[in-house]
């Protein structure tokens, strides 16, 4: 029974070190990418090669940033549980996971072309190794953050084409300027446990919660009706999808201007579970154009 226990609380554990539901959700939008740009031409195994490596690099950088991040985790309540800032598990074998992961991930990613493998080791160096230490510096980690943020859909779409296209450009922008509203909305309702660690992650100048969380997130929703009306010029939506989008958008700008009134947990909230439909449903939008 003990064996049993102790296998399932490392399998447990290993979910953490991953971020499994974030490792996923970020390899959702690569396949999305990968999907719209082969329009019913890709295969199912080529589907579950993209799943496969987009997961292992995904699931290394989690892991690194928990390496660089375990001392700071141990501070906040909703991190303290990780391996290892709960001491379940050593920096060493976190460590060899993270590189087997990688190996084997950006291995995968490398089937494809040269070019994917190269983007997903990209977004791995610049996630664990360059936004994780800046998150204590300055807000300005959060436009850091928000590249390799947007590399999946680039990757999925550079999986399929081989090569940098006008679509690979336009989801990475639509996925960049996604993560700003929606991780400023995140910092906002967590901001007293990030403190806590240290992170300054709201745009404020002192890191505050004020007005101009809710200012720039409108004025990168007002950027994201432009990319929609972009879309449409450049012959990547039809103009169903492209009044759609527009109008997604324009909701989810209402949204932010409620948290620059409001200033408060309600409005943050609500933008903040806007984002989490607001990209499969712009997906599916291209995907359906």
């Amino acid at each position: 029974m003990t064996a049993v226990l102790n296998i399932h609380q490392k399998i447990t554990d290993y979910g953490l070190l991953v971020k499994f539901k974030l490792s996923l959700t970020v390899v959702f939008s690569a396949v999305m990418a990968f999907w719209i740009a082969a329009g019913g031409r890709a295969s199912l195994g080529e589907f579950l090669m993209l799943t496969i490596g987009g997961f292992l690099v995904t699931g290394s950088a989690n892991a690194l940033n928990q390496v660089i991040e375990r001392d700071f985790d141990k501070q906040m309540p909703r991190t303290a549980n990780r391996p290892l800032a709960a001491d379940r598990m050593s920096v060493s074998e976190a460590m060899l996971a993270a590189g087997l992961m990688a190996f084997f991930g950006i291995s995968t990613l490398m089937l494809f072309n040269e070019l994917t493998a190269v983007l997903g080791a990209l977004s791995l160096v610049s996630y664990a190794f360059i936004y994780t230490p800046m998150k204590r510096m300055t807000p300005l980690s959060v436009a850091v953050g928000a590249i390799p943020g947007a590399l999946p859909t680039f990757i999925g779409v550079v999986a399929f084409e081989g090569r940098i296209t006008p679509l690979a450009i336009l989801l990475f922008v639509v996925q960049f300027l996604w993560q700003f509203i929606h991780f400023w909305a995140i910092a906002w309702l967590a901001d007293e446990d990030y403190k806590k660690a240290g992170f300054r992650l709201l745009p404020s100048k002192n890191g505050e919660k004020d007005k101009n969380t809710g200012l720039l997130s409108m004025i990168f929703g007002f950027a994201l009706i432009f990319v929609s009306v972009l879309g449409f010029k450049m012959g990547l939506t039809n103009l169903p999808a492209t009044v759609f989008l527009v109008l997604l958008n324009g909701y989810w700008t209402w949204a932010a201007w409620k948290l620059y009134q409001d200033c408060s947990r309600e409005a943050a909230r609500k933008q903040m579970f806007i984002s989490f439909a607001h990209l499969p449903l712009t997906f599916l939008a291209f995907l359906f154009s």
